[in-house]
């Protein structure tokens, strides 16, 4: 079976350091496009050439939390903040700027190969034949990225609307937090309060049009039929016998 590749972004600010890593990543089948700066990296993306990107977050010109949160406004392609800082708080400006993972230096190169591939994968998952999924009075549309619930339109953020594509797709399906943190963040190495935040999220933008429900120590479904033991319909998005 072929590996997954395709086309890659390495914006690295250390040009001999960039340049090793576009060499590797070119000898495992990808396509390398590289930049050393915010505004380059921009650029690349901004063209569309590329389906995912490395990214230092201490570019030049334009660092990389910001160039993030700057695509983030016009693409959902995969990013993966390649970071010296193994502070929390780095992590966690980068992925609330909307990064896909985080990976800190010195990684080795097979890890950062494998972690695109695994981006990659998850991106690609979501294209399906099926480009609108229904369930009650819920419709969401993969192509618009548009969510209408009770026929008015709902304004979700990205991993919101992933994660509901995630649970729609599988409806009557428990999803551990773990699960859905590989599925839709592509990695299980953040809080699994995460998900927890955008259930939350979700379940007070849609209100009575679906019902996420909470199992006790497992994780989340959707759920159309009468309450059960161990079941919660809405708990502000912390599962049931678990603390906060």
């Amino acid at each position: 079976m072929a590996a997954v590749s395709g086309r890659a972004l390495v914006a690295e600010g250390d040009r001999a350091a960039g340049g090793l890593l576009s060499a590797y990543l070119r000898r495992e089948g990808f396509q390398v496009l590289e930049a050393c700066s915010g505004v380059e990296a921009l650029s690349v993306l901004r063209r569309g050439t590329v389906d995912i990107a490395l990214v230092d977050p201490l570019l030049p010109e334009i660092d990389g939390v910001e160039l993030v949160r700057r695509v983030r406004r016009e693409s959902t392609i995969p990013i993966i903040m390649l970071a010296a800082s193994r502070e929390e708080a780095a992590r966690i400006a980068a992925l609330d700027a909307g990064a896909d993972d985080y990976v800190v230096k010195p990684a080795s190169m097979p890890e950062v190969a494998a972690r695109l591939r695994a981006q990659l994968r998850r991106a690609r998952g979501f294209e399906t034949e099926e480009t609108v999924l229904r369930a009650g009075e819920l419709e969401l549309d993969l192509d618009a990225r548009r969510c209408t619930a009770q026929r008015r339109p709902v304004d979700l953020t990205r991993r919101e609307f992933d994660l509901l594509s995630a649970l729609l797709r599988y409806p009557g399906r428990v999803h551990t937090r773990e699960q859905l943190l590989e599925l839709v963040w592509g990695t299980d190495s953040i809080s699994p309060k995460t998900v927890d935040a955008h259930v939350a999220g979700l379940r007070r933008k849609l209100g009575s049009a679906i019902r996420i429900a909470t199992l006790r120590g497992l994780g989340y479904m959707l759920d159309f039929g009468p309450a059960q033991p161990g079941v919660q319909p809405g708990d502000g998005g912390r599962p049931a016998g678990e603390s906060g």
